[in-house]
């Protein structure tokens, strides 16, 4: 089933009309086909991330029950994770890495706007992907969800680190089902690279489980296991990124800059995304940063991958 599913998610990439640039940007893709990976609803690891992530990060199963989906003989091991990952075009990442490199003298450093409104427009289009895949699912005649809409989600807010958390980490439901393992600048390393979008639905559907290759959190990242590179530490313009690892802090402080302008710029044609934050519907035209996404080792693939073919 996992095959009808890449071809069903494909097929919606290739001709969906929300996965396009505006025209004032030549309409093209923004994404390229996805990738796909499945977890088990009771793989432990789930139990781990209460406390990796917070308590409060939910598990499939908690998911499954808060969406009033759950029935008396179902069970985690019941449950299937389809994470899906979004892997931005090469127009967008080479046009990046042109920019970046031509605003190294500019103070304060603004990401490529080809960048800036792709990923404005991405979120609609990932939206669009999960309530297509839940209707697909239950066209099956399965049930589905998904935690990023689940009444449950939520990103949460406090004082001590991690400052900022979501209830439903997308990027920690992609390492349970073996698409990638995380880096210095906290993304996930994936086959297609850092420079990705990630999302997933829950489902009871009889998905194939795709293992992971190691549970070793940061097995695709050079600094991590061989101590080189750190480029996305020289990249990263607001200083959030140290061999200490990600500061969120900073990290959000440069991206309210970076929002700000480019809010300026293109405010009448960005889309608004709503989110739960700590219970309150927040309203917003994200823009994202992704600097420390492009023009590095991990940008478009795995660095570590022929490494691992010689083991």
């Amino acid at each position: 089933m996992n095959e009808k599913v890449h071809r069903f998610l494909t097929d919606l990439f290739l001709t969906g009309e929300l996965n396009r640039l505006p025209e004032r940007f030549g309409g093209d893709r923004i994404f390229d086909p996805p990738l796909i990976g499945v977890s088990r609803g009771d793989d432990p690891i789930f139990e781990k991330y209460k406390e990796v992530v917070a308590p409060e990060h939910l598990t499939p199963l908690e998911v499954w029950t808060a969406d009033g989906l759950r029935k008396p003989e179902d069970t985690a091991g019941r449950l299937r994770i389809l994470s899906i990952i979004f892997p931005y075009v090469k127009r967008i990442r080479a046009e990046s890495i042109k920019h970046i490199r031509g605003e190294s003298e500019s103070r304060p450093m603004m990401p490529a706007e080809i960048y800036c409104v792709g990923r404005n427009f991405a979120n609609e289009f990932m939206k669009d992907v999960i309530r297509k895949t839940v209707a697909y699912f239950q066209g099956q005649g399965y049930r589905a969800t998904a935690g990023m809409l689940s009444p449950a989600f939520q990103l949460r807010l406090q004082d001590k680190p991690p400052q900022f958390y979501s209830l439903w980490s997308e990027r920690h439901i992609a390492f349970a089902a073996g698409l990638g393992t995380f880096s210095l600048h906290e993304g996930l390393i994936t086959e297609a690279g850092c420079n990705i979008r990630v999302t997933s639905v829950i489902t009871d559907a009889p998905l194939t489980v795709t293992p992971r290759r190691s549970d070793e959190p940061y097995a695709n990242c050079l600094f991590y296991t061989k101590g080189e590179c750190r480029k996305c530490e020289e990249r990263c313009p607001g200083g959030a990124i140290t061999a200490e690892g990600h500061d969120k802090v900073k990290c959000r402080e440069y991206g309210v800059v970076v929002s700000k302008e480019m809010n300026q710029r293109f405010r009448p044609i960005l889309k608004p995304h709503e989110r739960n934050v700590q219970g309150t519907i927040v309203v917003s035209y994200p823009v994202g940063c992704a600097f420390c996404q492009f023009d590095v080792p991990c940008m478009d693939r795995n660095p570590m991958a022929k490494a691992k073919e010689k083991t």
